[in-house]
C-alpha cells in the first residue's frame, strides 16, 4: 500500500532540469492528444538545470487537481496505485514551490566566459518543491526528507520512513515556447523505489505547459495579481525489469492529466 501511495504522489513532482528547445508545436500536440499519447522521441539527454522564464520567480500557492486518468492496457497491464488514484479525481491538493535566482555557474550547464558575466538565471528549488509536495499527500512525519545528489542536479532521494527512499534521476528533457506564450516541459525520468517487500522501477514522462494569466484584484484594489496556470501530463511507462516491459513496448501504461494552478505569495 506504501508504494502505491509513493507511486502516485511523486507523478507530479516539480523536477528542475534544463532542456533543449524542440520543434514548435510538438509538445503543444501532445497535450492536445491526451487520449492517444506517444513516447516522446526528440528529447536529449539531460545536463544541468532547467531554466524557467521569469515571470516565474517567487513563492506560489499550487491547488493541483487530477482532472483525468487512464490505463491504455488494462486490465493485462496496470500500474501499482492505479484504480486507487481514481479516489483523487477532481480533489485539490495544496503545497508551496518556489523559483529562485542563482549564478549561471552553479546551474550544472556548460557555461562559456561570457555567460558567467550575464546577469542570474531563474530554476526551481528542489528540495524545497519536492518535499512540500510529498508531505502534502503523505503528511509531515511520513517524509524525513529530500536530498539532491551533490555531483548531480539530475538525481535526488526522497527518504520516508520504515527506512524506504524514492531514487528518481532525469535522463532526458526538451523545451517549447508557443506564440501565446506558454512555456512547456517534458522530462523524462527513471524512479526505483527500494525498502518495502521489493524494489519497483519504472520510467515517468512529465510534460507540462505553463502560462501567466493576469487576473484582477478586488475592486478595493487598482493592482493586478499574476497567477499562472498549467496543464501537466504524466505517463508512466514499464522499465526493462519489469516482465511485461516487452509486451507494452512504447506504450504508457498510465496517464495521469493534472491541473496546477499558482497563486503567488506577498
Amino acid at each position: 500500500m506504501f508504494l502505491k501511495i509513493i507511486l502516485s504522489i511523486l507523478l507530479i513532482l516539480l523536477f528542475i532540469y534544463p532542456t533543449s528547445n524542440v520543434h514548435a508545436g510538438e509538445l503543444s500536440e501532445k497535450l492536445a492528444n491526451f487520449a492517444q499519447w506517444e513516447k516522446l522521441t526528440s528529447v536529449k539527454t539531460a545536463a544541468g538545470d532547467l531554466i524557467y522564464p521569469d515571470w516565474m520567480e517567487g513563492t506560489w500557492q499550487v491547488e493541483s487537481t487530477l482532472i483525468d486518468l487512464a490505463a491504455p492496457l488494462a486490465p493485462d497491464i496496470v500500474t501499482p496505485g492505479f484504480e486507487g488514484n481514481r479516489q483523487q479525481l477532481n480533489k485539490p491538493i495544496n503545497f508551496l514551490v518556489r523559483f529562485i535566482k542563482i549564478e549561471p555557474q552553479n546551474s550544472g550547464l556548460k557555461i562559456t566566459n561570457q555567460q558567467k558575466n550575464n546577469s542570474k538565471i531563474l530554476v526551481a528549488d528542489r528540495v524545497f518543491n519536492s518535499l512540500n509536495l510529498s508531505r502534502a499527500y503523505l503528511g509531515k512525519e511520513a517524509v524525513l526528507a529530500v536530498k539532491p545528489d551533490p555531483k548531480s542536479p539530475n538525481r535526488q532521494i526522497t527518504f520516508f520512513q520504515g527506512e524506504r527512499q524514492l531514487v528518481s534521476s532525469v535522463t532526458a528533457r526538451i523545451t517549447e515556447n508557443t506564440p501565446d506564450g506558454k512555456f512547456i516541459t517534458a522530462e523524462v525520468f527513471q524512479q526505483y523505489f527500494k525498502g518495502g517487500s521489493r524494489a519497483y522501477f519504472n520510467t515517468v514522462e512529465s510534460t507540462t505547459a505553463y502560462a501567466l494569466l493576469p487576473t484582477s484584484q478586488p475592486k478595493t484594489s487598482p493592482k493586478i495579481s499574476l497567477t499562472i496556470s498549467a496543464d501537466q501530463v504524466t505517463a508512466v511507462y514499464l522499465s526493462p525489469q519489469d516482465p511485461n516491459y516487452f509486451t507494452a513496448g512504447s506504450q504508457p501504461v498510465a496517464l495521469y492529466r493534472y491541473r496546477l494552478d499558482f497563486f503567488p505569495l506577498r
